[in-house]
This record gives structure tokens, C-alpha cells and sequence, in this order.
């Protein structure tokens, strides 16, 4: 007798419903467990189903549909969708490859892809240690000696991260295991992947399980090196003496906003701390592309805070005397000032293209 499996365009849009929206943790489990019931695959199940909820409820919170506490219910009922789906008889698997360890790179919160792939790899018959988002490198390491394992997955979906991501890197290859990078963090294309020395990058999880299904190679003994050997541009100093300096430039930053518009003095409390934390952000961006020497990951980012603030109905006016605030601190620091020059011009051309939209 063969078997109707549910339409997945339909369960999927009640999925996204029951937990992105109704925020009903129970309604959400059972679609899961039903497909389930039904013969879905439980690799399916997670990626075509539980992962596009994940994707709609960030897109909502960006078109400003969801609060910040809604957008965190949403993931947190995701994530015990998946463990209802990983608890399930269907999804119970007999270890018959070699050990896998998950990770995200230390200061990454952002767990849920990382957690998607460790479960994609135990039902792929890997053995499989998940030790969930922000993972200390020194950390990481000691369980690779103590566990043996054969490969390491790194998970970052913020390019913040990526300094740590390099030092991971180097760290988990310099003992003789492969790393398998992933997450938003390491571009569309992994092209940071590829410049911090990862042995392989996947784009989704079961491109990074045909991955490991195929082989990683271990590193070389003598494949140990310094962030210095992978980004020879470091030899400026420029990355190390602005990432020290960050904290004093939000100050500059904020002490020049003020002078140049005297209504800030108005502000709230919670108004003064969501500016200095967005101009944080703004500082923390530019420092990590100055380590990549990637003028287009900071540019990328203006872009995509002009269009958050916008849905926002927060006018983005300052955003332009931020970018020139900073040029003149880091007058001297010509990787630092050219993405500031490119992201002024970024931000112009989207005036100019949309000339209603507040700016």
C-alpha cells in the first residue's frame, strides 16, 4: 500500500503559523510529529519544514512584523520542535561513521543552524557532539584531545565573529583536526572561509553531510599558522590598534553626534543606549573589516541598518555624520577609512534611489 505524504508547502505555512506567529509551542509539535507519522524523512522534516520557520521569523523581525521578545519565543519553540523530532522513533539512528563535533565559534549565540546540522548528521549515522553557541577555542580544543574527534563543523552566523572563527580555525587544525566551516558569518560564497584557512565550507547543512560523507583530509603536521600567514595585511597593525580603540570611538562618535544635533540632548535613557549600541555595532563592523581587508562587508552592513531602521520608522540621518565622525578619528588608518569612504557612497546612491525614504 503506498503511502500519501502531506503536501509540505501546506505544512510548512501552518508550521510557520503555529510557531512564528500563534507562538503555539504544542499545535507547532504536533505538525512535526505528524509528518513524522505520516513517512516524512526527519532530514526533511528539519530542513524543508522546521528551518524555514527560523528564516521567516528573522525576516519578520526585520520588516519590524515581530518584537525582539517575540522573535526569541518563536526560536525558543523551534528549537524544542527539534528535540520532539530528534526524540522521535523516526529519527532514531545507529552510529556507523566516525565522531563529529558542533560548534559555534566563541561569542556566537546564534546556535539554531549549527544545532540543524548536528541533527541532519545523526540521522546520517554520525556520532555527534553538539556543544551548542559560544564555544571558548581553548574549550573546543581540550574536548577534541579528551574526545578523539575526526572532524570539527564551526558555526558563526554574524561576520563579528569571524576573528574568533580564524582563531578556531587554526586552533582545531593545529592538533590534527579538520574543520568544516558554515553559517551566514562566512559569506554567501565562503569566501571567508576560504581566507581564514578552513579545510571545507557548506553553503546548508546537507551540503556540509555530503561533505563530511565524502572525506576531509587531516591537516597537515606542519599546516600550523599564525592569522598573520592567512591575512598578510595584519602586518599594518591597523586591525589591532582599532579594535583596541573601539570603546573610545563610540565616545568620539557619540560626543560628535551631540554636537552636531543639539535635540539629542532630549534623548531618553533608552534612547541614548539604543544609540550608542547601534554605533557600537557600526564600530564593531568596521574593525572586522579591516581584519578581512573586505570593504564590502561593512558597506553590506550600512546597507542593511539603513533598511532597519527604516522599517523601523527611525530616521537614519545620523548615519552618514557617523561614517564621517569616523573618518576623521581614523584619518591615518587608510584600510579603515576606505570602507568608511565606500559605505558614505553606498548610502547617497540609496538616498538618491529612493529620495521619499527617510534619511
Amino acid at each position: 500500500m503506498t503511502t500519501c505524504l502531506p503536501d509540505l508547502t501546506e505544512l510548512r505555512d501552518r508550521l510557520i503559523a503555529a510557531a512564528a506567529l500563534d507562538r503555539d509551542e504544542f499545535a507547532a509539535a504536533g505538525l512535526v510529529t505528524g509528518a513524522l507519522d505520516k513517512g516524512v524523512p526527519a532530514e526533511t522534516v528539519l530542513l524543508d519544514l522546521i528551518a524555514p520557520v527560523q528564516a521567516t521569523v528573522g525576516t519578520e523581525w526585520a520588516a519590524n512584523r515581530l518584537t525582539v521578545a517575540q522573535e526569541h519565543a518563536a526560536s525558543a519553540i523551534v528549537e524544542r520542535v527539534i528535540t520532539a523530532l530528534a526524540h522521535h522513533p523516526a529519527a532514531r539512528t545507529t552510529p556507523r561513521h566516525g565522531k563529529v563535533t558542533v560548534a559555534c565559534v566563541e561569542q556566537e549565540w546564534h546556535s539554531l543552524p549549527a544545532r540543524l546540522l548536528a541533527e541532519v548528521l545523526t540521522l546520517r549515522g554520525w556520532e555527534v557532539d553538539f556543544l551548542g553557541a559560544q564555544v571558548p577555542t581553548p574549550h573546543l580544543v581540550a574536548h577534541l584531545h579528551h574526545t578523539g574527534a575526526d572532524v570539527v563543523a564551526l558555526s558563526s552566523s554574524l561576520p563579528t565573529r569571524l576573528p574568533a572563527a580564524h582563531a578556531a580555525i587554526t586552533a582545531c587544525q593545529s592538533v590534527g583536526v579538520p574543520v568544516l566551516a558554515g553559517g551566514a558569518a562566512f559569506g554567501p560564497d565562503g569566501r571567508f572561509a576560504r581566507m581564514l584557512g578552513a579545510n571545507a565550507w557548506a553553503p546548508d547543512a546537507r551540503t556540509a553531510a555530503d561533505l563530511l560523507a565524502a572525506g576531509l583530509a587531516p591537516p597537515a603536521p606542519a599546516d600550523v599558522r599564525q592569522r598573520i600567514d592567512d591575512l598578510p595585511h595584519l602586518v599594518d597593525q591597523e586591525y589591532t590598534l582599532v579594535a583596541r580603540s573601539q570603546g573610545q570611538l563610540v565616545k568620539q562618535v557619540l560626543k560628535g553626534l551631540y554636537d552636531r544635533f543639539p535635540a539629542m540632548a532630549t534623548y531618553t535613557d533608552v534612547q541614548r543606549e539604543r544609540t550608542a549600541e547601534d554605533i557600537a555595532h557600526i564600530v564593531e563592523f568596521l574593525t572586522v573589516a579591516i581584519y578581512t581587508d573586505d570593504d564590502e562587508l561593512f558597506t553590506t552592513f550600512m546597507t542593511w541598518t539603513t533598511g532597519i531602521l527604516t522599517a523601523r520608522h527611525v530616521p537614519a540621518h545620523f548615519l552618514r555624520p557617523v561614517l564621517d565622525i569616523l573618518m576623521a578619528a581614523l584619518k591615518d588608518f587608510p584600510r579603515a577609512v576606505r570602507p568608511l569612504r565606500r559605505a558614505r557612497t553606498a548610502l547617497a546612491d540609496a538616498t538618491a534611489a529612493h529620495p521619499g525614504a527617510p534619511a
